[in-house]
């Protein structure tokens, strides 16, 4: 069985024909954000120009970052396996070149998974869910991200297999999100499909600039202690540390590693000879560098390079929502409402950076204004 037939099966429909593509009437393009999270890629969407008209997300606790800062566009909390195409076909105004979104979880993928094969995740499974659903709707246009490792996957060739045999010319490749203003190591496989002229992934637009430093990005956000949040914005808000891990804080150089510390601070795994090739947790971030890629759990000192290149603490939820290239106003919780660290720090780290979204949205906006020239 093929991509194409898999797909079609799966979606319980036919396996189609690639047919005749005409361009939408249309100048504008109406999205559809699959696995929306908390509105990353869809505010990079809207920023471009691109009009959203929903996110869908199976995390209530989304809707409303989701829609208090992507304006028109309503949540919809649903299971995405549960999801037809032609509830999506609905969505979309009459007579718009579609795009649909759909940003699969990583984690399955990702490299802090070594060792853990992703066939034991159900997660894996999402990105063929997406296929169903283009193959149901077979909009204009497609775009998905992930992590590096997925790019030689079966998951993800059998959805460039399928794309290509409806009609779609599809291009994908491994970015740096340096490259679109991020102060940010974070590598990230884009892929963009389209139905109405050749897809090309959007390279950066700093043109061999210097790449953007932590001490650009957050430099200027006032301090705040270990445990504390600031007086005017509850997401400026940054994890505890243990006795301990105040000790380690303090005797951490910004770079540097917990080598760095005295003997007696050291945890008991890094003493033993498999553990010494971890050094890159219990660190500081560098004030003159990019951050390293923003997790899940970059609130959790012991989780990465996340400490605070000058304070003693974790960097903040806001913070890492900037690194991550959201605004500075970016509406996390309602006004009044508790700020949970591991929830709002899973979100952030989850999320598509929005500068990369508006690269992947005006790609696609110059792909139809080089359509409708032809």
């Amino acid at each position: 069985m093929d991509a194409e037939e898999m797909y079609a099966n799966r979606a319980g429909l036919p396996a189609p024909s690639a047919g005749e593509i005409t361009t939408s009437s249309a100048k504008s393009i109406a999205a559809i954000d699959v696995f929306c999270g908390i509105g990353g890629l869809s505010y990079g969407l809207a920023s471009a120009g691109i009009k959203v008209v929903a996110g869908i997300d199976i995390d209530g606790s989304c809707k409303f970052p989701f829609e208090a800062n992507v304006t028109g566009a309503q949540f919809i909390e649903r299971d995405v396996c549960n999801l037809k195409g032609g509830e999506l076909s609905s969505l979309w105004p009459e007579g718009a070149t579609r795009l649909l979104a759909g940003c699969a979880p990583c984690q399955p993928f990702s490299s802090y998974r070594r060792g853990v094969s992703p066939s034991n995740d159900n997660r894996w499974e999402l990105l063929s869910e997406f296929g169903r659903l283009v193959l149901e709707t077979q909009p204009e246009f497609v775009t998905t991200e992930n992590v590096p490792r997925v790019k030689n996957k079966a998951v993800l060739l059998d959805f460039v297999s399928m794309l290509r045999d409806i009609g779609y010319s599809v291009d994908s490749d491994i970015r740096r999100c340096t490259d679109y203003g991020l102060a940010q190591n974070r590598r990230r496989l884009v892929l963009v499909a389209s139905r109405l002229g050749p897809a090309s992934v959007p390279e950066g637009d700093q043109n061999g600039r210097p790449p953007k430093t932590v001490h650009q990005a957050i430099g200027g956000l006032p301090a705040i202690e270990a445990g504390g949040a600031h007086a005017t914005d509850p997401v400026h808000r940054s994890r505890g540390l243990s006795p301990l891990n105040r000790k380690r804080m303090i005797a951490s150089k910004p770079g540097g590693t917990w080598h760095d510390w005295p003997t007696e601070l050291r945890a008991s795994c890094h003493r033993r000879a498999s553990g010494t090739a971890f050094k890159n947790v219990y660190s500081r971030m560098r004030w003159d560098q990019p951050s390293p890629t923003i997790t899940t759990y970059f609130h959790n000192f012991g989780a990465g390079r996340f400490g605070h290149p000058e304070q003693h603490r974790t960097i903040s939820l806001r913070e890492a929502a900037i690194l991550q290239g959201f605004p500075d106003d970016y509406r996390f919780v309602p006004d009044g409402e508790t700020v949970s660290l591991a929830t709002l720090g899973r979100h952030i780290g989850n999320a598509v950076p929005p500068p990369l979204g508006e690269a992947i949205g005006r790609s696609f906006l110059d792909t139809l204004t080089e359509t409708a020239a032809s």
